[in-house]
């Protein structure tokens, strides 16, 4: 894989790729004639560490989030799943956007929203194993921040808007789905069941926590308790864990401990659920009765 990012030749993202010591000119603020216009047109990818600060910013579980303010979509041929922010049925509208004084949840705004008019992107070369972060520029016709006389580095627009948080707990997400990228054929297509997995430890760590205190999950790894009891009511530890969890099941990295003999055991089990549930797809099949009815939600 190239070290250089893959940057659009036409469209919105210029070609020139930005470093942290890049200067941009751009400037945004209430009575800007273009004001809360990118929110009207909103297309915005969420990261984990986006949806947790949106969702306790609304009181909302995660779970109660990802319902009402997201929707899915596939991030690849495979159906890697991502989300992204709901908008108004007939128009792009954000639906956090309060026509009188903008964005209603500002101080917690996802960091596409922070970076904008910058593109954060990440690139690894084959023979590396560390990612690279690289920017680029954003031009759109209704942006008129662009036309401002201001001028700063791209590290001093960073600082001013506050992605840093953003970028720490978000990077091994875009981790996990470059490393899967540039596996290939090594990986190949996860299964649906690594993608469902994939989405509850991501997106819905509320969900992910009940996971944790079941025994699908004690009874297979062993951590000890002055571990776990922080991934209990930690949402930062609880998200941490998860993508270290994520690249053990994914990409084999171990480097959570398993109980002596639950692997074998774990099959086993699933050995005798895939047996029931093939008993079940016959028997379904012969009554022609769809079999998503025998499926617990």
């Amino acid at each position: 894989m190239s070290d250089k990012p893959e940057i659009p030749v036409s469209g919105p993202i210029q070609p020139r790729q930005l470093e942290l010591e890049s200067k941009i000119r751009f400037n945004c603020y209430p009575g800007i004639s273009c004001f809360n216009a990118c929110c009207r047109q909103a297309d915005i990818t969420l990261a984990p560490y986006d949806i947790l600060r949106l969702s306790r910013r609304l009181g909302m579980t995660t779970g109660e989030f990802l319902k009402a303010h997201t929707v899915p979509f596939e991030m690849d041929s495979h159906g890697m799943p991502g989300v992204k922010m709901r908008t108004r049925d007939e128009q792009p509208v954000c639906l956090l956007l309060d026509e009188k004084t903008g964005c209603s949840v500002y101080s917690d705004r996802p960091s596409a929203c922070r970076y904008y008019p910058v593109a954060l992107m990440s690139s690894r070369r084959a023979d590396e194993y560390v990612d690279r972060q690289h920017f680029a520029l954003v031009q759109e016709e209704h942006c008129m921040g662009h036309q401002e006389q201001r001028e700063l580095t791209v590290a001093e627009y960073r600082a001013e808007q506050q992605v840093e948080p953003f970028d720490e707990l978000n990077r091994e997400y875009y981790q996990l789905i470059l490393k899967k990228k540039s596996a290939g054929p090594a990986v190949g297509k996860p299964s649906p069941t690594s993608f469902q997995f994939f989405f509850m430890a991501c997106y819905d760590i509320d969900r992910f926590r009940e996971f944790l205190r079941s025994p699908s999950f004690r009874n297979v790894y062993a951590l000890a308790d002055e571990e776990f009891a922080p991934l209990l009511d930690d949402d930062i530890a609880c998200l941490r864990f998860a993508y270290r969890l994520l690249r053990q099941v994914l990409f084999g990295e171990a480097s959570i401990p398993q109980v002596a003999g639950a692997f074998e055991k774990r099959m086993a089990e699933r050995g005798e659920v895939l047996a029931k549930r093939r008993e079940m797809e016959i028997e379904q099949a012969k009554q022609n009765v769809p079999f998503e009815r025998y499926i617990d939600d």
